[in-house]
């Protein structure tokens, strides 16, 4: 079972009012529903979304609609469920806000059925039963969409969403408008705002582990270049040491730095602070990284010298 199929199993048992139920409802048959004179179609994949609309539309209107199993022809083995109303089909509309008293379909939802936050929660449930989609956070980015084909639907929906914060955005689609999530704070809090609170610790359990195994590859991202660098710079200092005893040069240099010299070559992969460490240690002089490291620059002053010479 695909995760956004567990979400919509959970939110279709929430036990909710009439006023969030007719929210639900009004979204789902708006996003989902093929509308006429005579009836009304909608389509789904799942038995549990045909239960909760039918068991909607008998308390509301002590209706049960026909429920019959149709061919998918969008490539899917699963097959789909139709749910057909034949009767009360002007109330219903009226009563759902989708169309007015002269059956006229209404572009804009009215203000009365997402009038509070409990109904523009249901109104979320809805579209999101009808048409939305969240990527299971183990597998892939994180990513919630609702396919939307109306213009208005979609400004609407994308404006519910977003009184929760929830910096949701619309693309234009080939046959519609794709609201879509990206952050996954924010998927987070939507799952929150549809009430399926066990989907939001599958979430955020998952999240919590990635955010971490992220941490501790950066670190030991950091760690390995930092390794690298180290390397690379005693590699460095190595060839400089290299040239001063190849061009007789040790005699150019003071105790301290010479005293420098030897221990870069007995410790040949010791970072400056590690070899700063070693010398004050052995010696029983303190010398700190920035002191060793202004030894350095001399030895690689005098190799630069010597290099200069044989070029010219």
């Amino acid at each position: 079972m695909s995760f956004t199929v567990t979400i919509k199993e959970e939110i279709s048992n929430i036990e909710n009012s009439k006023s969030e139920l007719i929210a639900e409802l009004s979204a789902y048959i708006r996003n989902n529903g093929e509308i006429t004179s005579n009836y009304i179609k909608m389509t789904t994949e799942n038995k549990f979304t045909v239960d909760r609309v039918n068991k909607t539309l008998n308390m509301l209107y002590s209706i049960d609609p026909e429920v019959s199993i149709i061919n998918n022809v969008n490539f899917s083995k699963k097959d789909l469920y139709q749910i057909k109303i034949t009767e009360k089909i002007p109330i219903i509309l009226q009563d759902l806000g989708i169309s007015d008293e002269n059956n006229k379909k209404l572009t804009i939802v009215p203000n009365y059925i997402v009038d509070g936050d409990e109904e523009i929660r249901g109104y979320l449930r809805g579209a999101f039963l009808s048409s939305g989609s969240i990527n299971d956070p183990k597998k892939s980015r994180y990513h919630m969409e609702l396919l939307i084909e109306s213009p208005e639907e979609s400004v609407f929906i994308q404006k519910l969403l977003n009184l929760y914060d929830l910096n949701a955005k619309i693309l234009n689609r080939e046959k519609g408008y794709m609201i879509y999530i990206k952050e996954a704070e924010k998927i987070s809090d939507f799952l929150r705002i549809l009430g399926a609170s066990k989907a939001v610790m599958y979430f955020e359990n998952v999240r919590i582990y990635r955010d971490q195994k992220n941490k501790t590859n950066r670190l030991n991202n950091c760690e390995q270049a930092n390794i690298d660098k180290v390397i690379e710079t005693a590699n460095n200092q190595l060839k400089q040491i290299k040239t001063i005893e190849d061009n007789d040069g040790l005699t150019l240099i003071d105790d301290k730095t010479k005293e420098a010299l030897e221990y870069r070559k007995k410790y040949p992969e010791a970072s400056l602070k590690e070899l700063a460490e070693i010398i004050s240690l052995e010696t029983n002089k303190k010398i700190t990284k920035s002191g060793l490291n202004h030894r350095m620059r001399k030895i690689k002053e005098l190799a630069e010298n010597f290099e200069k010479m044989h070029n010219n």
